[in-house]
């Protein structure tokens, strides 16, 4: 998970931190429950479904394309294809992984 940025402190009447306030956006991406190993039942169901784990990760964590292509350092359209393809390369899903904040086997097919 990356750090915190962008968020404002209110201090109360002592000049002492109270709250911090946040984009929304990050607000719900900080609320994605992610295990340390096993895979959520929800992204299971879109799997079963026929989606792929990749796109059923990527969904599951309230990402876009274009968030996990920048994450990768790649382009929206070549995450596209990697999303969509039958069989990925090993070290693309480990970057992928990576970028998601998840295992190789949680993304395993």
């Amino acid at each position: 998970m990356k750090p915190l940025t962008n968020y404002q402190t209110i201090n109360d009447s002592e000049g002492r931190p109270a709250f911090v306030v946040i984009p929304y956006a990050d607000f719900v991406h900080s609320q994605t429950y992610v295990p340390k190993d096993g895979v959520p039942h929800a992204v299971v169901s879109k799997a079963i479904d026929g989606m792929s784990m990749l796109a059923a990760w990527r969904e599951y964590l309230m990402l876009t394309q274009e968030e996990m292509a920048q994450r990768m350092g790649i382009t929206q359209a070549g995450y596209a294809q990697i999303e969509a393809a039958k069989r990925s390369r090993k070290a693309t899903l480990e970057k992928a992984a990576v970028a998601m904040g998840i295992t190789l086997e949680q993304l395993a097919y």
